[in-house]
């Protein structure tokens, strides 16, 4: 009744009753889902899979195939003024609510986790493995806008992830970039030489208008069809 209620399409009714299958939503969290324009959010993506993912959106795993463009943290509830750890502390707080958001693939390994190179400690913001990749992803946290200096050390992190943290059954380290917000052709500059598994998303802390995706979905759609003919 959520879905037939929530959604204005039948392909919309289609993605939200897989991701259901998959994720084993309890009402809450697909209450959530709609709530937070899932659907408009995932389709407005860029369409980067997830690395080593090569499935089909008719595949079984469909449709949480894909690193979100932009992530909605509303569950927060943080001041208007806060830090990068007032931020870390709060996702890992509010960590069920994170994994929702982002897929229940992901397993928690922790925060500010500690690599080791040379003679130097580093910390990572968030560690977590994604049992679908079967691989590390390390969450670096960004209050501004994405920088292309933030990379370099992503891909420190992700080196040293791979050569002193990942067994060898597992598949290379990814790395998420998440900043309250980007400009695309800076990210698409910064990573179009980058050799390494690093994407950049941007979070919301407010729900964002339905209505406003909705027609963004709608424009996308439009032009899509247009190229086509």
């Amino acid at each position: 009744m959520l879905i037939i209620s929530g959604s204005k399409s039948i392909e919309e009714r289609h993605f939200y009753l897989k991701l259901s299958i998959k994720e084993n939503y309890s009402k809450r969290e697909l209450d959530r889902q709609i709530t937070s324009s899932y659907y408009e959010r995932y389709m407005l993506s860029d369409g980067k899979m997830l690395p080593t993912q090569t499935k089909t959106i008719d595949e079984d795993d469909y449709p949480n195939t894909r690193i979100l463009d932009t992530y909605t943290l509303e569950f927060l509830d943080l001041p208007n003024e806060y830090s990068e750890k007032d931020l870390k502390n709060a996702i890992v707080k509010n960590l069920k609510d994170f994994i929702l958001e982002v897929g229940k693939d992901f397993t928690f390994i922790g925060d500010e986790y500690r690599v080791q190179i040379g003679n130097h400690d580093f910390f990572i913001d968030l560690l977590f493995y994604n049992r679908e990749l079967s691989c590390l992803v390390a969450f670096e946290l960004k209050l501004g806008e994405f920088k292309a200096e933030y990379l370099g050390k992503m891909n420190l992190y992700l080196e040293a992830l791979d050569r002193d943290v990942k067994k060898a059954q597992e598949n290379p380290s990814v790395g998420v970039i998440l900043c309250s917000s980007k400009d695309k052709d800076v990210v698409e500059y910064s990573l179009s030489k980058n050799m390494s598994k690093t994407l950049i998303s941007e979070y919301k802390l407010k729900l964002i208008d339905k209505k406003l995706l909705e027609t963004k979905l709608k424009e996308m759609k439009k032009l899509l069809d247009n190229n086509k003919q």
